[in-house]
């Protein structure tokens, strides 16, 4: 009776308490770092402590690098050669992906984003001459090109071995000595432009102040006598907000755009001298589409059985984001976390912990770290969860794998996967903890998609752990989640007032998840856009320039017309980890479709298809062809028709039963 009385009390002042993952993110508690405690690095890596220790990793994983490849090349050929392929690869990612993908673009203090910088171009470097070294090729070929060597071999190291076998390949390992020399230039060349673009393309642009109304000024950051747009603000419920990043944000930059002419280029010529018709033929071997042919012709085949009405406009756009305001109260941070751990929870029987990081482990005081416990396999891994804008900090959602998932056979034991999920969500305030829009609530749960395929891997080598997999598998993991995120059984079990505790109702709950349908739709359609533009880019050189190529394309395969003087391709980042591959997303998509409307329809929580889903598709990251983890799933094998229908059924929502909804 008195605990009763107690939770009706606290029920009628208007209050709400959370569980332990919740209150970490709706709390704004201050960091305690004890002033003696010596500033242990990056992730804990020592070295890591100040920007000077980046040369020091990287001279260590460098010593590293040359004993272990004089340890492959010496060895009999057999397992440990592959195990020995895998430490090298181990040791140079453990660098590249914290220093590279990371700290350069991420971290705070303009002094660490330089050396991490600087670190990048040298391990990247020194990985295009890996990819064509004659005499480690030899070693692997030596294994390989063995029948009884290879009979030997279990399933994993013989993929694992082949996959390092397929790098060398596309890097041009069979050319002669000359050419192979112009492959390896190209590829350090393609590492700067590389950088270059993704740097130009997050930079924000500037107008001045005076040039846009006075009362707007305060949607977008300021510097001195101009206005900053780093986004396109698509959040934003006002018109004029919207329209004014459009134009700013997607204004062209002429040094830009001729970096990504010359990349372009690079890679067309990298491509033909490594004996591919295009570029895309080169990064599509390997995927599950395989060829750019087999890309076109999903593509095709989705236009031909499209609804022609099914033409997206701003107002289809605009519906998911209906009166955010309205929904943000009951997607706070904290219960959209409580509601990722309830849902991993049931599915897999998997936690989320909050820890308090040491001094130097993060770089930012408001990065949260949380350690992933199974109930009964223990810790899994950890997520470094940087969700907060800050200055200089790049405004897209991504998730960084710092640490990839092996058994370490000399330590006997599991090297844990380490990740990192970057966000640019609003701080909390004085009066409420972050308040999530919905469409940030998605992009939530799509990136911990990413993050649990990482944690649910286990790998015998980190070269094919977590999202190491075929780009066109990798965001199943995440695409899914969305559906998760828009069921109105997975949204009611934690959308709930930051103040009152009230769950949000359920004419809200059905009204979001049907708008959702129609954005859904609208989004594939984009999506089927960028990918043409994608493949257009990087098929036989045309001689027209990227903007132009852009008008037509959106003619032919998007509903909306093209704004003059704007060059979004400037800002399609996706281009460079992405190149020849963005129709990933459309495949990924058609996959989750099948997965979620055969599999969780009918219960999003059901253990039993939780326990399937990372047995068939999460466990193995990289280590099976792809394909096959989608044929354990459904326990049957797709077709393309199955893939087309899949998602042509997502374009094709019941537009005008939703219309007159929306109208009542």
């Amino acid at each position: 009776g008195v605990l009763f009385s107690l939770r009706k009390l606290i029920c009628l002042r208007g209050l709400t308490t959370w569980a332990p993952v919740g209150a970490a993110f709706n709390t704004k508690t201050q960091k305690k770092f004890n002033p003696l405690e010596k500033n242990g690095g990056l992730f804990g890596v020592p070295e890591l402590s100040c920007p000077a220790g980046f040369q020091v990793a990287t001279q260590t994983a460098l010593i590293n690098t040359d004993r272990l490849l004089e340890r492959v090349c010496s060895l009999s050929p057999g397992v440990k050669t592959v195990q020995a392929f895998d430490q090298l690869s181990d040791g140079l990612c453990k660098v590249a992906d914290l220093v590279g993908r990371l700290c350069k673009s991420a971290h705070p203090d303009p002094a660490f984003r330089e050396a991490a910088e600087k670190a990048c171009m040298e391990i990247g470097t020194v990985v295009e001459k890996l990819n064509t070294n004659v005499e480690l090729c030899k070693s692997l070929k030596t294994l390989l090109y063995n029948p009884d060597m290879v009979s030997q071999l279990d399933a994993d190291t013989r993929r694992v071995a082949e996959l390092f076998m397929f790098d060398f390949e596309i890097s041009g390992i069979h050319l002669d000595d000359k050419v192979r020399k112009e492959a390896v230039s190209l590829h350090v060349k393609l590492l700067d432009l590389s950088n270059e673009f993704l740097v130009g393309s997050h930079l924000p642009n500037k107008i001045a102040r005076s040039a846009i109304p006075e009362n707007l000024h305060l949607h977008f950051a300021s510097e001195g006598s101009f206005v900053q747009v780093g986004g396109l603000h698509a959040d934003s419920p006002d018109d004029l907000v919207r329209e004014i990043a459009y134009r700013i944000f997607l204004y062209p930059n002429a040094d830009l755009m001729e970096c990504l002419e010359e990349l372009l280029k690079c890679r067309h010529k990298l491509a033909k001298l490594l004996g591919y018709e295009t570029y895309g033929h080169r990064a599509l071997k390997g995927t599950m589409a395989k060829t750019p042919a087999k890309d076109f012709q999903m593509m095709r085949d989705m236009k031909k059985k499209l609804n022609p009405r099914n033409s997206v406009s701003d107002f289809f756009f605009s519906l998911y984001n209906i009166e955010p305001s309205l929904y943000s109260p009951y997607f706070s941070l904290g219960a959209c976390m409580e509601g990722l751990n309830n849902l991993f929870s049931q599915l897999y029987g998997v936690s989320f912990m909050s820890e308090q990081p040491t001094a130097g482990e993060v770089w930012s005081d408001d990065v949260h770290k949380l350690a992933v416990v199974h109930d009964t396999e223990g810790l899994l891994g950890y997520i470094y969860c940087d969700f907060f804008h800050r200055p200089d900090k790049p405004h897209q959602d991504c998730h960084f794998t710092i640490r990839g998932g092996r058994w370490c056979e000399d330590m006997g034991q599991y090297q844990l996967p380490v990740v990192v999920l970057m966000l640019s969500l609003p701080h909390p305030t004085k009066r409420a903890p972050t308040l999530l829009t919905p469409g940030m609530m998605e992009n939530l749960f799509h990136e911990m998609g990413h993050a649990m395929h990482s944690m649910l891997g286990r790998t015998r080598y980190q070269h094919v752990t977590g999202t190491r997999c075929a780009t066109d598998f990798a965001e199943v993991p995440s695409i899914l989640m969305e559906y998760f995120a828009t069921d109105y059984r997975v949204i009611s079990q934690f959308a709930r007032h930051y103040e009152t505790g009230q769950p949000l109702p359920q004419s809200m709950v059905a009204r979001l998840c049907e708008s959702k349908k129609v954005c859904g739709a609208a989004d594939t359609q984009l999506q089927i856009f960028y990918a043409v533009l994608d493949q257009i880019y990087h098929s036989t050189p045309q001689n027209r320039s990227t903007t132009d190529l852009l008008k037509e394309m959106q003619q032919k395969f998007y509903g909306l017309p093209y704004t003059p003087n704007t060059a979004w391709q400037l800002r399609f980042s996706h281009l460079i980890g992405y190149g020849a591959k963005y129709y990933s997303y459309l495949m990924s998509r058609a996959v989750a479709s099948m997965v979620w409307n055969q599999c969780f329809i009918q219960d999003p929580l059901n253990r039993d298809m939780g326990e399937r889903y990372r047995r068939e598709m999460l466990a193995h990251g990289g280590a099976k062809e792809p394909m096959l983890m989608v044929e354990g799933m459904l326990q049957r094998q797709p077709t393309i028709e199955d893939f087309v229908d899949a998602l042509v059924s997502e374009l094709n929502p019941n537009f005008e039963t939703f219309i007159m909804d929306s109208e009542s």
